[in-house]
C-alpha cells in the first residue's frame, strides 16, 4: 500500500516545549508518558528515553525551559535600577499578566506542577520548592534593600513583608485558575502596595520629627 505520508521529524525543543505545556496544565505526577508521546508527535517509547532518558529527566529540562521564558517575569525582583518598591510591584503586575494569558496554561508551573504528590515524587515537590524559594529571597533582598536605602523604615518587619508579598504571588496560581480576570488581580495589587506606601510614609514623618 502507498504511504499516506511522512512523520513528523522530531524536534527536540519543540518536543519539550509541548512537555512544558502539558505539565503546566496537568501536573508532573498526573502527566503520563503516553499523553507526552503523543504531544511530540506520537514517538515510541524507545525513542523518548533515547532522548530523555525519563520523565524525571524531562521535567528537569522543562523546569529549565520555563524559567528561561516564562519565568522571567520574576526577574523584576532583582532589578536594581528601580526603587525597591517598583521592582515589587513590577514584579508582581508582570507575574499577574503572564498567569493569566490565554495563549499558555493558566497559572505558575513551579507552583502548580506539584502542589500535592505521591510519597515517591516528594523529591519533585522539594525541587519547586527551592526553585519558589529562590523567589522569595528576590523579595527579600529588595525589601532589604529599600530598608537600608531608607524607602522603608528601619523598623520595617522584613519577614512579614517579605511573606505577605510572597503569598500574593503564589496566590495569583489559584486565582488564575479560577478565572479571575488580571483587572482583579491588577486592583489587587494598587491595593497591596498601599501597605509600602504606608511604611514609607512613617519614613518621611520619623525625618521631620528629627
Amino acid at each position: 500500500m502507498p504511504r499516506t505520508g511522512r512523520p513528523r521529524a522530531f524536534n527536540r525543543d519543540e518536543a519539550v516545549i509541548s512537555a512544558m505545556l502539558l505539565f503546566w496544565e496537568h501536573g508532573f505526577e498526573s502527566t503520563s508518558l503516553a499523553q507526552l508521546r503523543a504531544a511530540m508527535g506520537g514517538i515510541s517509547a524507545a525513542s523518548f528515553y533515547a532522548a530523555f532518558e525519563s520523565k524525571e529527566a524531562l521535567f528537569r529540562e522543562v523546569v529549565d525551559q520555563y524559567i528561561s521564558t516564562y519565568g522571567q517575569v520574576s526577574e523584576s525582583f532583582r532589578d536594581q535600577n528601580r526603587t525597591a518598591k517598583a521592582s515589587i510591584e513590577q514584579g508582581l503586575r508582570r507575574s499577574a499578566q503572564m498567569q493569566t494569558e490565554r495563549s499558555h496554561p493558566l497559572g505558575c508551573l513551579l507552583i502548580l506542577s506539584a502542589v500535592t504528590c505521591s510519597p515517591e515524587q516528594k523529591h519533585i515537590q522539594n525541587m519547586l520548592s527551592k526553585e519558589r524559594a529562590k523567589v522569595r529571597g528576590w523579595q527579600q533582598d529588595c525589601i532589604e534593600r529599600a530598608v537600608a536605602n531608607g524607602e522603608l523604615p528601619a523598623s520595617t518587619d522584613i519577614s512579614m513583608l517579605v511573606t505577605l508579598f510572597d503569598t500574593f504571588l503564589q496566590g495569583i496560581s489559584s486565582q488564575a485558575r479560577d478565572g479571575v480576570s488580571l483587572e482583579e488581580i491588577d486592583a489587587a495589587i494598587t491595593l497591596l502596595m498601599r501597605i509600602w506606601d504606608d511604611l514609607s510614609a512613617k519614613t518621611g514623618e520619623r525625618g521631620k520629627v528629627n
